[in-house]
């Protein structure tokens, strides 16, 4: 089993700019280096911040990139997202509570991607109803291994500026609790910190991924910059003996 994870392309209206970077080309980019590379996935999942202003223009031209993509793709939402703005170009995607959250069977795994988005908040949240739609699809997939995706990390990774609006501790704990009460779930991964991380984190495998934008600096130390490195993506590998993520790094946009 195969799945590409991108995330964070910060789309805007077009011809402006986020972080000194083009975030069509990125995306494009990656979009391309993915049909060359990995067009046998079984699915690409997008963890949030498709738009860094919320703007319809930016989810138009997230649709018209993602016309050119082989595999399948799953998309859910980030803070720098509008819901209304998303769902208005993409009216599929809501599920029965109204968020961006979905439920994909690839043979005996189930995929299952959380929508965070808060609004007005830069942290994440897992609302009761979020929480609720959670806990019924984990029941349908009791005899299925989980990969669970969503924007904002549950864990700390460590970096004392994108630790400190992670999700917020109340969802936390539902959804530890919720993945121990499930007992399948066999990787989690986030996007929002815009850096590759892994490690484990109430005794699941996790990780975060590249933005195909622009990335964070690796910062031990409480302030917040951007670092002039590569945009990427994950290749999350499942199979009977083990769970693996690869970080590929794509060249610079050089635009």
């Amino acid at each position: 089993m195969k799945i590409i994870q991108l995330s964070d392309p910060h789309l805007a209206r077009p011809g402006q700019r986020v972080g000194g970077r083009d975030p069509e080309a990125g995306l494009a980019r990656a979009i391309a280096d993915i049909n060359l590379r990995h067009a046998d996935a079984d699915l690409v999942v997008i963890s949030g911040d498709l738009s860094d202003d919320g703007s319809p223009e930016s989810y138009a031209t997230l649709e018209r990139l993602l016309a050119a993509l082989l595999p399948p793709v799953r998309l859910t939402l980030g803070n720098h997202d509008d819901r209304p703005a998303f769902l208005a170009r993409f009216p599929g995607m809501a599920c029965d509570s109204g968020h961006v959250q979905s439920m994909t069977a690839l043979g005996e795994t189930r995929v299952i991607l959380l929508d965070t988005l808060e609004e007005g908040e830069v942290g994440g949240r897992l609302c009761e109803k979020r929480l609720e739609w959670l806990e019924a699809r984990l029941g349908e997939a009791a005899a299925s291994d989980v990969a669970l995706f969503l924007h904002h990390p549950p864990m700390p990774i460590g970096l004392p500026a994108p630790d400190a609006c992670r999700l917020e501790p109340g969802s936390v704990g539902a959804l530890a609790r919720l993945c121990a009460r499930h007992g399948r779930v066999v990787h989690l991964s986030a996007g929002h910190v815009h850096r590759p991380s892994a490690g484990q984190w109430q005794g699941l495998s996790v990780s975060t991924v590249r933005s195909t934008c622009q990335q964070t600096a690796l910062l031990f130390e409480n302030r917040f910059a951007t670092a002039d490195e590569a945009p990427g993506y994950g290749i999350l590998l499942l199979d009977p003996e083990a769970v693996t993520m690869h970080f590929h790094q794509l060249p610079h946009p050089g635009s």
